[in-house]
Parts: structure tokens; C-alpha cells; sequence
């Protein structure tokens, strides 16, 4: 037989899994999104985890927050700057990259600040969009159609 068949898809790495190891305690739950690891830890997400091998400048550990924490969070720690992945936009999404001298000592610093309940980390995500394709193929789907005839 052909082995191919019976390939396994290899999963990728956790990157920086020290921070989930770090925050093991809050039992948090992973997802993929944007390419990288999203950390969520009961209704927030406090974390993504990203490590690429393109377009590197964003790899570490990028910090769920808002833009009125910014400033204090800085004075934590001073490498933390905007993510550049969504262009010069300020956004809450921070980042304590990974080819800082201090990453795993920031990295860990934070993970206790979560495990802490500090109220700078973590966001609710808002409610999620369907996509253009999705909300068409739903509002034209067979069932929805018999829905409408039964009105």
C-alpha cells in the first residue's frame, strides 16, 4: 500500500512553550489564529504565542491589552513595543519580542502578571464576524429557504 495514505500531518511546535507551562495553573485553552498560537484563559485571551520564520520582527510573545495600559506596561518592560504586523495603527495587541535580551525573563513577568489577575492583561474577544461568502451561503442555504416559505 501506499504509506502516503496513512501520513500523519506533523502539528507544528508550541512556540515559546515555557509561557504555557508558566500559566498551567489557569488550565488555558489554545487556538490557531493569524498563523501563530492565541492563549485564552477562561472568556479572555490574554496571549499569543508566535514564532515564523518569515517576517520575524513580530515572533515572541505579543500581549493582549488595551491601549490605556500601554504606558504602565512599558515601565515593566521597557522592550515592549506595537506589533508591526497590522501596519502603524495603535493597537492593543503588544509585543515582547523574542530577539530581545530580556524575552524569557519579560516572557515569565508577564505569565505572572496573568496568573495574577492583573487587570491590564487579557481581552474578551468581541463577537465574531462571519466572513462575506459565509453570510451570503447562509442566507441562501435550502434550509433557510423552507424557513422563509413557512412564514
Amino acid at each position: 500500500m501506499d504509506d502516503t495514505l496513512f501520513a500523519v500531518k506533523q502539528r507544528k511546535p508550541v512556540p515559546h512553550k515555557f509561557v504555557l507551562d508558566a500559566i498551567g495553573t489557569l488550565a488555558p485553552r489554545t487556538r490557531p489564529m493569524f498563523g501563530c498560537l492565541a492563549v485564552y484563559v477562561a472568556d479572555k485571551i490574554v496571549l499569543i504565542l508566535r514564532d515564523k520564520r518569515d517576517g520575524t520582527a513580530d515572533n515572541g510573545v505579543w500581549l493582549a491589552t488595551t491601549e490605556e495600559h500601554h504606558e504602565s506596561l512599558r515601565r515593566e518592560f521597557p522592550n515592549m513595543r506595537s506589533i508591526q504586523a497590522f501596519g502603524t495603527e495603535v493597537t492593543g495587541w503588544q509585543v515582547l519580542p523574542a530577539d530581545a535580551t530580556d524575552f524569557e525573563g519579560a516572557a515569565l513577568r508577564a505569565c505572572g502578571r496573568v496568573v495574577a489577575g492583573d487587570r491590564r492583561s487579557g481581552k474578551v474577544p468581541g463577537a465574531r464576524r462571519a466572513s462575506a461568502s459565509r453570510a451570503r451561503k447562509a442566507a441562501t442555504s435550502p434550509r433557510r429557504a423552507r424557513a422563509g416559505k413557512l412564514s
